[in-house]
């Protein structure tokens, strides 16, 4: 059983703090418990309860009739609310709880019928990357425990993997190629797998390399297939050193490349990048960066 702090319930539940104390108070939702130190903290109970209250106050249940529903009762008026309401926030604390309770089928119900309402990558890139980025900056506080983590990180890469292999591969030699890798040490793959599936949805190529690879690996594989692009992603705590010194290094060794940079460690740090480098801010802006290349190859 995880603990978490009002901040962690906060950024979990979407409800601001100082409203959860609020709520406390005047109608009895939860109450914190105390470590010996006198230091306030929630378990999983509470976690559970506060997304189903929020849930249910975000979708104009007034707070003082959800303070007098029985546990069922929530229940009930969740799954009614989930199962007809798109709002992208509601379907990711309903994945929030199917990742707490390590609930297969909620998931897979959650996630099949946004795909039959928005698409795959529409419910990729809106509901499933951004609840991947909030668990993972969770995880790395402590907030989630690896097991949760894993449990539903396996899932999403089934999800992007069964989708892959039902996709029809009709390469074109002229169209552009894609190399897609981790850096050395760095293991988290479900956004390359889903960059690699964008891709190949687009009719390209991709030379798909994966985790952790070391640099001189890196350069011989280029030196085989010299793609247009080389797109890696940094999400975990770096341990390829110095960033900056990386991202000079492939900057140089793959000069006649585009190369596209994205993750937690990239995204809003102000290295500096060579003229051939790109930062990719989220994978909505990946999306239309190949839609433009699929526009220009068409002209061309």
């Amino acid at each position: 059983m995880s603990n978490y702090s009002i901040k962690d319930l906060e950024h979990l539940t979407g409800v601001k703090a100082h409203t959860i104390r609020i709520w406390e108070q005047r109608y009895k939702i939860i109450t914190p418990k105390r470590s010996e130190t006198n230091i306030r903290y929630y378990n999983d109970a509470d976690l559970k309860l506060m997304l189903n209250v929020s849930l249910l106050n975000n979708n104009g249940f007034k707070i003082s009739k959800i303070a007098k529903l029985s546990q069922d009762d929530i229940h009930d008026e969740v799954l009614k609310v989930v199962e007809t309401n798109e709002n992208n926030f509601d379907q990711i604390s309903a994945l929030t709880m199917a990742m707490l309770e390590y609930n297969e089928a909620h998931f897979e119900k959650i996630i099949a019928s946004n795909i039959l309402k928005k698409g795959f990558e529409d419910t990729m890139i809106h509901i499933v990357m951004p609840f991947m980025s909030r668990i993972g900056i969770l995880w790395l506080t402590g907030s989630v425990s690896p097991a949760q983590e894993h449990f539903i990180s396996n899932l999403v890469r089934q999800k992007i993997i069964v989708a892959t292999d039902a996709q029809i591969l009709d390469n074109v030699p002229e169209q552009p190629s894609f190399m897609l890798f981790l850096p050395e040490g760095e293991l988290h793959e479900i956004s390359l797998l889903f960059a690699a599936y964008m891709i190949r949805a687009r009719g390209y190529r991709v030379i798909y390399l994966g985790q952790s690879l070391p640099f001189n690996e890196l350069i011989d594989v280029y030196n085989c297939f010299k793609p247009e692009y080389l797109l890696t992603i940094s999400t975990s705590l770096s341990q390829i050193g110095n960033m900056q010194d990386y991202i000079d290094k492939l900057g140089n060794t793959f000069p006649q490349s585009k190369i596209l940079l994205t993750g937690r460690q990239i995204v809003g740090n102000d290295y500096k990048m060579i003229d051939n480098m790109e930062v990719l801010p989220s994978m909505q802006y990946f999306m239309e960066l190949l839609e433009n290349i699929k526009v220009t190859a068409t002209v061309q």
